[in-house]
């Protein structure tokens, strides 16, 4: 993945010059803190929660960043969770000057989701579906890992159909980032990645066709990395973090 690559090549720099302070690996997300004050999260994927081998064990605490960057290209999918947590990281003071999108109506606004507006979401957020329908909009939705949607015919749809796209970041843990935008019409041009995985970092996106990406940067560190070992997800994340939004294109 391009995508991958560009996010290698963006931190490895910063990365050579800091230290992981902390791994934590919870039921669904990660969490990576760093010796300058940052911290990251990303989606965890449950298939990876398996017994793993123990000569897979590694501890990255203590070591420089570079060691667990390099894992973005792994073939393990827990591997690369901590990776693109690390990026986050590695990201959280750029990610904290942008602007907040508390209640996702500005990014809404003005991608003019109204009546008959069609979305189709790759990721199944359950708040956002009452959002939309409030506003009127038509939604179809894919998400493998809960079993919603038919893949072939909601691509059929990416091609045409759809106006606005949302595409949840956990499609850089699975690597199929690329091949969902790759089956977008050239006239849908309003696409949003978010959750909290989403590494805020236009440049590394600037090949594809995204224009805005709503990621999350913890405020209160500890309560986070906290609910993360709880086993908790977004809703709890989001009581100690702020959601903000930045604009790739427009």
């Amino acid at each position: 993945m391009q995508l991958i690559r560009n996010l290698s090549a963006h931190f490895s720099d910063k990365a050579s010059r800091t230290i992981v302070t902390s791994v934590t690996i919870g039921l669904k997300y990660t969490a990576v803190t760093t010796d300058d004050g940052g911290i990251g999260l990303a989606w965890t994927d449950p298939a990876s929660l398996g017994c793993g081998k123990s000569q897979d064990y590694r501890d990255f605490e203590g070591l420089p960043a570079t060691e667990l960057l390099d894992l973005l290209q792994s073939s393990v999918p827990l591997h690369r969770s901590m990776a693109l947590a690390l990026v986050n990281a590695l990201n959280y003071h750029e990610a904290c000057g942008y602007p907040d999108d508390t209640g996702d109506g500005g990014w809404m606004d003005s991608f003019a989701i109204g009546p008959e507006t069609r979305v189709a979401m790759v990721g199944f957020f359950r708040p956002l579906m009452k959002k939309f329908k409030a506003r009127g909009a038509v939604v179809e939705v894919l998400d493998d890992t809960q079993g919603v949607g038919d893949r072939p015919s909601f691509l059929q749809k990416l091609d045409g159909w759809a106006e606005v796209l949302l595409l949840t970041s956990t499609s850089i843990l699975n690597q199929s980032t690329e091949e969902l935008l790759a089956h977008l019409a050239p006239s849908v041009t309003k696409v949003i990645m978010l959750g909290p995985s989403t590494p805020v970092v236009p440049e590394a996106l600037a090949h594809l066709p995204v224009s805005i990406l709503a990621g999350t940067v913890p405020v209160d560190h500890a309560a986070v990395v906290r609910a993360v070992r709880h086993g908790q997800g977004t809703p709890v994340i989001h009581r100690f973090s702020r959601k903000v939004c930045a604009l790739c294109r427009s």
